[in-house]
């Protein structure tokens, strides 16, 4: 009987081990994901300042809208290195989110306000930093979705029985998806230079 009952704890105690375990790769799993986010954003916040030195020699009259632009990336640069340290962090992902729109927002703006400087638009510099600007918002998307799937697939496993309460005992909290907050920042940025 003894053999049994020792038997018995052996599998559960494996069990649990293999259900700690499976946890501890889904959550690096996410954080590896959030990673890829994290050298998009790094690549689109090291073009910004290049976007706006350029409009800087043909916008002289909307120095407003190069500062917001400027003051929300550092936002958005200072909230990124937070959630890079913990991508974990549910706040951190949300106090990204909110930056990253704030930057969308303040892009939008000086997109809008480009159109109307046809020299700015034929700027070869120019040219080639909004197409690579694109670029990059297309490689955010794709790691965006990459690292949702990541932390979908790591709540859904957290929470199912007999998973959740091994996550509860040994600390594996909710991850956050990273979504976009405003519906305009859900479209791609729009370039148009013809």
């Amino acid at each position: 009987m003894e053999w049994i009952i020792l038997a018995v704890v052996a599998v559960i105690i494996f069990y649990v081990i293999g259900i700690y375990n499976k946890l501890v790769s889904l959550r690096n799993r996410f954080k590896n994901a959030f990673s890829q986010i994290d050298v998009q954003l790094t690549r689109r916040y090291d073009l910004i300042p290049n976007l706006v030195e350029t409009a800087k020699a043909y916008m002289s009259h909307e120095r407003e809208t190069l500062e917001a632009v400027i003051a929300a990336r550092s936002q958005a640069v200072s909230a990124n290195q937070k959630a890079a340290d913990d991508p974990s962090d549910a706040g951190s992902i949300q106090a990204l989110m909110g930056a990253e729109s704030v930057l969308t927002g303040a892009m939008g703006r000086l997109f809008a306000v480009m159109e109307s400087y046809p020299d700015l638009k034929a700027n070869e510099t120019m040219s080639n930093v909004m197409e690579e600007l694109t670029t990059t918002e297309n490689k955010i998307a794709f790691a965006r979705q990459a690292f949702n799937d990541s932390v979908m697939f790591y709540n859904t496993y957290r929470e199912q029985f007999p998973n959740n309460i091994v996550a509860n005992n040994f600390s594996f909290q909710e991850a956050q998806l990273f979504e976009v907050e405003e519906p305009e920042a859900r479209k791609a940025v729009k370039v148009n230079f013809s």
